[in-house]
């Protein structure tokens, strides 16, 4: 269960070092985002298993459905986004405002 754990622990940093240290590319910090959400789960339902308790798992799949959600809209907004400005910047994301 260790290995899990620090598997867990290593995915929810690589995310957060990836939000950290690229800070130019919107679609990098949202798969950063998501990768953090993954080590998340991972520990939730390693904890569940852990405690023989079915509650880590139910609140893994829930924010499972609603990272997938985000991701999807903020894809969608993506989308939009680089049709109508033809860059993904963070630098230019002030102009979303409308």
């Amino acid at each position: 269960m260790e290995n899990y754990l620090i598997l867990s622990t290593l995915l929810f940093f690589i995310g957060l070092f990836g939000i950290v240290l690229n800070r130019k590319n919107i679609l990098i910090v949202l798969m950063s985002i998501e990768l953090m959400l993954l080590g998340l789960n991972l520990n939730f339902v390693i904890f569940s298993i852990i405690l023989d308790d079915m509650i880590g798992q139910i609140f893994a799949l829930m924010v499972l459905c609603v990272a997938a959600a985000e991701s999807a809209i903020g894809l969608a907004i993506l989308v939009i986004y680089y049709r109508s400005k033809g860059n993904i910047l963070i630098e230019q994301s002030h102009l979303m405002r409308g």
